[in-house]
C-alpha cells in the first residue's frame, strides 16, 4: 500500500511501550516498517551528505540496541530486517576491525569467486580498509542502489565466513574452543550473506517491504 513518505511517523503510548520490550507483535511490526519506510525514503529522495553521514554514524553515538529496538524483532526478509543486518554488520567490523580484515583477507585466500569484486574493499584489506568499507556499504543504503549496497554486504559476509573457517580449520587441532568459535561465526555470518542476498533480490522486484 503505497504510503506518504513526507508524513512524520508518530507513535502512541502503545507504540512506545511495545518499542520499549511490549508484547504486541503486530505493533512491533507496524512500528519496525513504518519507520523503516520513512527514513529510507526521505533520505534517499534528499540525500542530505550531512543527514546520511549521522545515519551512518549513528550507531557510534547511540549504540547498536536503539537500531535493535527498532528494526530486529522483524523478519529478515523485510526493508527494517536489512536495514538491521546492514547496520549490525558494520557493528561486528568496527568492534574488531584488525581480526575482521584478517578473516576477510584469509576468505578472498580461499574461495575464488566474484565477492571479492562485489565487497569492493581496496586490496591489501587491513584494519584501515575494512572499515572504510564498512561505512561505503552503508552510505550505499541511503545514496545508491540499495540492491547492490546489500549484495556488497553479502560478498562481505561470505568472504568472512570463510576465512573464518580456514582460521578454525588451522586452530582445530590446538585451540579447540577458538576453532569452534570461529565456526560458530562462520556460520552466523553465512546466514547473515544468506539474508542480505535475498532481501536485494526482494528489492529488485519491488517486494521488499
Amino acid at each position: 500500500m503505497p504510503r506518504d513518505h513526507h508524513r512524520p511517523v508518530h507513535f502512541t503510548d502503545a507504540e512506545f511501550a511495545a518499542l520499549q520490550g511490549g508484547e504486541d507483535p503486530a505493533v512491533v511490526n507496524r512500528v519496525a516498517h513504518e519507520t523503516a519506510n520513512a527514513l529510507l525514503h526521505r533520505v534517499r529522495e534528499d540525500p542530505d551528505p550531512a543527514v546520511v553521514e549521522r545515519l551512518v554514524t549513528y550507531t557510534d553515538v547511540h549504540g547498536i540496541d536503539a537500531i535493535a529496538e527498532l528494526w530486529a524483532r522483524v523478519g529478515a526478509h523485510t526493508l527494517p530486517g536489512a536495514l538491521w543486518r546492514v547496520y549490525l554488520v558494520r557493528t561486528v567490523i568496527r568492534q574488531n576491525p584488525e581480526e575482521i580484515a584478517y578473516l576477510f583477507e584469509r576468505g578472498t585466500e580461499r574461495i575464488g569467486t566474484i565477492d571479492q569484486a562485489v565487497a569492493g574493499a581496496e586490496q591489501p584489506t587491513g584494519p584501515a580498509e575494512i572499515l572504510t568499507l564498512a561505512d561505503r556499504i552503508l552510505h550505499g543504503l541511503y545514496t545508491g542502489d540499495f540492491a547492490v549496497a546489500l549484495d556488497r554486504g553479502a560478498a562481505f559476509c561470505r568472504l568472512t565466513a570463510a576465512g573464518a573457517t580456514a582460521v578454525a580449520d588451522d586452530a582445530d587441532l590446538t585451540a579447540g574452543e577458538r576453532a569452534s568459535e570461529l565456526t560458530t561465526r562462520a556460520l552466523r555470518l553465512s546466514e547473515l550473506a544468506a539474508d542480505l542476498t535475498e532481501a536485494a533480490a526482494l528489492w529488485r522486484r519491488d517486494s521488499l517491504d
